[in-house]
């Protein structure tokens, strides 16, 4: 039941916060592009570091596979986004090809979760591989912002409408 319930409350969380905000747009900070994935992957490394002393060979080449496959989709996902300047800062916003590729994370990590049914190290790891995957998708907007000379306040800056 726990499982369950963490399951749903990432879901939530990825769903508004990330996917609903990337599409129809949103103001980006440093706290932004840090704060979520941060928050992730600690909570999802403790669960996962917790699991490990059961874990199987197979899951452990699954979990290292599926971190990879999702960091590299979180780098795409950033390619997808149009970066303008607003109020101060960097605005994103995603694209239809950023949708999709937030489905293909979903169905890896489903696939995933299939493959290694039973063992808890893949149920526990959720939280730490969309965090690692939203890490370096941020990670990745953040080069970005630098290389195209955007601005990025280190506060939500004030909407002047």
């Amino acid at each position: 039941m726990p499982s369950v319930l963490l399951y749903a409350a990432i879901a939530a969380l990825v769903l508004y916060k990330l996917v609903y905000q990337q599409v129809r747009g949103t103001l980006l900070t440093l706290r932004t592009l840090v704060v979520v994935p941060l928050l992730l992957t600690a909570v999802g490394g403790y669960l996962t570091l917790k699991a490990l002393p059961g874990a199987t060979a197979a899951e452990l080449g699954l979990l290292a596979a599926d971190l990879v496959v999702l960091a590299g989709i979180g780098v795409l996902r950033s390619t997808t986004t149009t970066l303008t300047e607003r109020d101060g800062t960097t605005f994103q916003q995603g694209s239809a090809v950023t949708i999709g590729l937030w489905v293909l994370t979903a169905a890896v990590r489903i696939g995933v979760a299939a493959l290694g049914a039973g063992g808890s190290l893949t149920s526990t790891s959720i939280a730490l591989t969309i965090g690692v995957s939203i890490a370096a998708q941020n990670a990745t907007t953040y080069l970005r912002i630098r290389r195209h000379g955007l601005p990025l306040a280190d506060r939500r800056p004030a909407l002047s409408r």
